[in-house]
């Protein structure tokens, strides 16, 4: 397995790029299997999830073409309706293809999804809508199997509590499905607004994307598509902190400020100095002082799940005391006590961490848990005095396109290790 080995102490400075989202790439990727004609994808991230997504979707039966961040996909016949276990274990983005798959061929089978151990993510909310759209379901075997010969027919859907994969999945089962279908209480994630941007360029027929109640009218069939993929937040976030816990000044270039409202408020009331510099870039100054700022995670726009354990390692560089509480998920301050093992003062309590700072956060060997616990520890260890050794480094593969070249660009002592 490869590591990170971290010199921390330098400060960041220059310009970081902003890759493709993959939380928008992914539903997308999905989405080329709805049209046996072209889908070309542009600003697809470089990551193993996208990878893993690739060889699915080829198993399934698209004939995929990579140049560079290009990606053309184009699916003639479903050969398969199976997303087998061993494929998909390592991401839970692969109950994606369920709405897509039924709604094309009337059959899906699709092993009960992994990835980062960070709480119950559960599937019942998908299925429960497909039920509702006409499908049949059942499970076996840890896999779930969907049914639906005659085809589906639009629904009013409820969510009980917001998923945004589910809103996604729901979303492509009912493109093509006979009849109108509302989905409320759906999720309003930039990422969710791209993939109805690309369904739309395909033609499907959606309103109210971006807001809690989208409406989607079907269709007989969709046809190709070319569409680029937006930046991703959470990794311009990721990067937004990282000039700030090395008390730097750079520039994230490439992102989309209006994604990032919810951080941007926080790091300013911490200290930090944030300014447009264009319409694509944010450029970070943090003094040697931050002051310490309470964070709730909510779903968008509130403050994102996905930067709160990169959010609480700058915390232990703050002055005073923050509560982080984490409402989304029930299992996600496993990052805690590795930034403790490098001096860190978190205590944890029930869905919140409690921060004293600052820190003398010094290196040490640390493992990562999942992938955003892995990039706190890198913001962690670039902020410590010492060498930090990070295993287990293919939990921030899934989700960062070399993020290790990036930082260094910027000034970073940072080096991979096979």
């Amino acid at each position: 397995m490869d590591k990170f080995v971290i010199n921390g102490g330098s400060r960041l400075e220059g310009e970081i790029p902003t890759s493709g989202s993959k939380n928008s790439a992914l539903p997308a990727l999905a989405a080329a299997l709805l049209t046996d004609e072209p889908v070309t994808l542009r600003r697809i991230p470089r990551v193993r999830d996208i990878r893993t997504m690739q060889r699915l979707l080829v198993d399934i039966g698209s004939q995929a073409e990579v140049d560079g961040e290009t990606m053309q996909l184009r699916t003639p016949h479903i050969v398969s309706s199976e997303a087998p276990y061993e494929l998909v274990k390592t991401m839970r983005a692969s109950s994606l293809v369920l709405g897509p798959l039924v709604t094309r061929t009337g059959r899906a089978r699709v092993s009960l999804p992994g990835g980062c151990a960070i709480g119950a993510r559960p599937i019942n909310l998908h299925l429960h809508g497909l039920e509702q759209l006409g499908a049949r379901i059942h499970q076996s075997h840890g896999y779930i199997e969907a049914e639906a010969p005659e085809g589906l027919s639009g629904a009013t859907i409820q969510f009980d509590r917001i998923t945004v994969t589910g809103t996604e999945d729901l979303i492509m089962a009912a493109v093509l499905a006979r009849g109108e279908t509302t989905l409320r209480n759906a999720a309003r994630e930039p990422e969710v607004s791209d993939l109805c941007a690309l369904l739309t360029k395909m033609g499907a027929h959606i309103e109210g994307a971006g807001t809690s109640t989208i409406q989607i009218h079907g269709v007989e069939k969709l046809h190709g598509a070319d569409h680029t993929i937006i930046s991703d937040r959470i990794e311009a976030g990721t990067f937004l902190i990282a000039g700030a816990i090395t008390h730097g000044d750079l520039q994230v270039t490439g992102c989309m400020p209006e994604h990032l409202g919810a951080l941007i408020a926080r790091l300013l009331d911490a200290g930090a100095e944030i300014t447009e510099t264009g319409p694509a870039t944010l450029r970070i100054r943090a003094p040697k002082r931050l002051r310490s700022v309470d964070v709730t995670t909510e779903e968008y726009p509130g403050f994102a799940t996905d930067l709160q354990a990169q959010y609480l390692a700058l915390m232990t560089q703050a002055q005073g005391i923050a509560m982080v509480v984490e409402t989304i998920f029930e299992n996600r301050f496993m990052h805690a006590q590795e930034l403790a093992r490098m001096g860190a003062n978190i205590r944890l309590d029930g869905r919140q961490a409690i921060v004293a700072g600052p820190s003398e956060l010094t290196g040490a060997g640390v493992i990562a848990s999942d992938l955003r616990a892995s990039a706190s520890l890198v913001l962690a260890a670039l902020a410590a005095r010492g060498e930090t050794v990070i295993d287990r480094v293919y939990h921030i593969d899934r989700g960062y396109e070399k993020i290790e070249a990036k930082l260094a660009a910027a000034g970073a002592q940072i080096r991979r290790v096979e």
